[in-house]
Parts: C-alpha cells; sequence; structure tokens
C-alpha cells in the first residue's frame, strides 16, 4: 500500500511502514505515483517541488531529489515489489506491480462502489466501506506543502473523506445506527462547515432518530449559516428535502413501525426521509 494521505511512504505486506522523511522527496514521490500512466514531465516535477520559483540549478538538484526517490524505492528490498523509475522522453516514468495499491485512488474506488451499493440497498456493505475509507483518509495531503498540483490533490482527498463521511451516514442511519450517523455528519459539517451535502446528513440523522425538533434546528442553523456568512439560501434540493423530512417527520407520529429491509425498525415514513435523499456527489474537487 502506497500511502499519501498523512504520513507519506509505502506499507509492507508485513504491516511495517516505511515513511519519506523529506519534504521535497514526498511531493516528487507523490506526483511520480499519481501520474505514473503517462508519466511525468522535468518542468511538471520541479513546479510542484518548488511552487514559488526554482533554484537556479534547479536541474541537478532536481536530479537529486529522483535519485532519492529511486533509492528509497531500492532500499524496501521487498521479493515481488519490483519498481522501476525511468526518464523516458522527457519524462520521469515509475512502474510497480499491479497488486501495489494507493491508498488515494483505493478510497475513489471504493467510495464509488459504495455509493452504487447504496443505491441498490446493500448498506451494511456500503457502510463498512466508507466508514473504511474515512479511517484511511484522517491525514491530510502533503499538509506542509503548496503549489496548485499540491493544492489540487489536497482539495480532492478532502473531498473523497467529505463523501466517505456523508455515504456512512446515510447508511449507518438506514440501518437504525443513528447515533453513528450523527456522529458522522457532525464530523463531515466540522471538516466543512458549508458543505450543505454534509447538513442535510445531519437532518436525516435527527429525523431517523425522531427527534423533529433537533431535525427542525439543524436546517435552521444551516441557512443562517449560510445567510450571515455567505448571503445565500440552502439550495433548492435542500430546501425541499427539509420539507418532506418535516412531513416524514409528522408521519412518523402516526404510523406504527415495521422492520425494514435491512434488519433495523423503522416506519415507512421514516424509510421514506432516507429515499429523499440522494448520495453525496463525489468529484476530483471539491
Amino acid at each position: 500500500m502506497i500511502r499519501l494521505s498523512g504520513f507519506v511512504g509505502i506499507e509492507l505486506a508485513s504491516s511495517s511502514f516505511r515513511p519519506i522523511t523529506s519534504a521535497n522527496v514526498q511531493v516528487a514521490f507523490a506526483r511520480l505515483v499519481l501520474e505514473r500512466n503517462r508519466g511525468t514531465g522535468r518542468e511538471q516535477l520541479a513546479e510542484a517541488v518548488w511552487p514559488d520559483g526554482p533554484p537556479n540549478t534547479w536541474t541537478s538538484a532536481l536530479r537529486s531529489i529522483v535519485s532519492r526517490v529511486r533509492t528509497y524505492l531500492n532500499e524496501l528490498d521487498t521479493p515481488g515489489l519490483e519498481t522501476t523509475l525511468a526518464c523516458q522522453g522527457g519524462r520521469y516514468v515509475l512502474t510497480f506491480p499491479d497488486d501495489v495499491v494507493v491508498d488515494i485512488e483505493s478510497a475513489e474506488r471504493s467510495i464509488s462502489d459504495a455509493m452504487a451499493k447504496m443505491k441498490d440497498g446493500r448498506n451494511a456493505e456500503a457502510f463498512q466501506s466508507c466508514e473504511d475509507v474515512a479511517a484511511k483518509l484522517q491525514g491530510s495531503f502533503l499538509p506542509t506543502h503548496d503549489g496548485e498540483w499540491v493544492n489540487s490533490v489536497r482539495q480532492q482527498v478532502d473531498s473523497l473523506r467529505l463523501s466517505a463521511l456523508e455515504v456512512a451516514s446515510l447508511t449507518a442511519a438506514a440501518l437504525g445506527r443513528t447515533h453513528r450517523a450523527l456522529q458522522y455528519a457532525n464530523e463531515a459539517i466540522r471538516q466543512s462547515p458549508f458543505r450543505e451535502s454534509a447538513h442535510r446528513c445531519r437532518i436525516t440523522a435527527h429525523a431517523i432518530m425522531g427527534n423533529r425538533a433537533e431535525a427542525l434546528s439543524a436546517y435552521h442553523e444551516l441557512r443562517l449559516l449560510l445567510a450571515e456568512e455567505l448571503g445565500i439560501d440552502p439550495a433548492p434540493e435542500v430546501q425541499a428535502a427539509y420539507l418532506d423530512l418535516l412531513q416524514a417527520c409528522d408521519d412518523s407520529l402516526r404510523a406504527a413501525p415495521t422492520l425494514g429491509v435491512h434488519g433495523s425498525i423503522l416506519s415507512s415514513s421514516q424509510q421514506a426521509v432516507l429515499g429523499q435523499l440522494a448520495p453525496p456527489h463525489l468529484s476530483r474537487r471539491a
């Protein structure tokens, strides 16, 4: 497993972790990994390492950094982990075995798969996948480094983490694990206070728990936040979901609870609450 979120390095099958300590080598390694399919030009790699402008002797300095990446890979000395870092046509190309996993790429696949499972009603599987992703992506991407490329990838990682938290919240609610649903929704809001889909997850969690007053309060908190900080109203779909949730909460007071398809005790109107909310949108940019 190649880890780029949080501490950068390679986690071997033996569960030992080999970190990269140099900041510049971390950046170069991360870009070489993520762009391994097409390779990375020297200028692009230098731009990532020195976003404020490369030193006068940047070509030799870059060769030194690439050499340190190569040395790091060679020192792993793990059977089956045959990696190469070569310069082809002015581009650095990193190759490694197909069974090597990159945490960010694995997280994106897992979330996309979990969202599909959620649509099919396989909430337990989706919840487990997104709970794992949220745990693995706790660290930020190269937090001490800036620059256009680093910032764009950092936004992608942040978006993946937030999507994982939201899907975990929605599927936990569907499974009747309402306290976990609220926990993940609150964490998503803490990390991104203006993310309306995260607030919708909080509203849903309160509604499924039968906390009508809390669901109302959660929506009004969002509306006040957006009005005071951004001068806007909640998105139309959030307002529509809010009205549907209110109706569902009212109906739940009159409906007898039934056993849901996932083994949780939910009234038919409470199940409708979940049906009103689409999965969070997954994209490469926040």
